[in-house]
């Protein structure tokens, strides 16, 4: 049960939300929505399911208004612990998406 190596992989519309800091995780929302991205997700798992939500909030609130929720997909995963035993863990994933018009305030 590691941590994953990069925040997002190149070429797909996919954030691994991990322990690194929570700016970083935003950033490379915005990033991938000024690229041209239409969609991305937010993935998450455990105790930092959390961490998604304050990414998607301040993501949508503070930085792109035109991006809203499309939809949130819970689920468990079942892996494999250090000493071998089956440990099942809530997982999430916020789909969010850019709108061809920006919100009015």
């Amino acid at each position: 049960m590691g941590e994953r190596e990069s925040v997002y992989r190149p070429g797909g519309n996919s954030i691994y939300i991990g322990k690194k800091d929570l700016m970083g995780y935003v950033l490379a929302a915005v990033t991938m929505f000024t690229n041209g991205a239409k969609e991305l997700r937010l993935k998450a798992r455990g105790k930092l399911i959390s961490r998604a939500v304050d990414v998607a909030e301040i993501l949508r609130r503070r930085y792109l208004s035109d991006v809203k929720i499309k939809g949130i997909n819970i689920s468990t995963d079942e892996l494999t612990s250090e000493d071998g035993s089956r440990v099942k863990v809530s997982a999430i994933e916020i789909i969010l998406e850019k709108s061809d018009f920006p919100k009015s305030h």
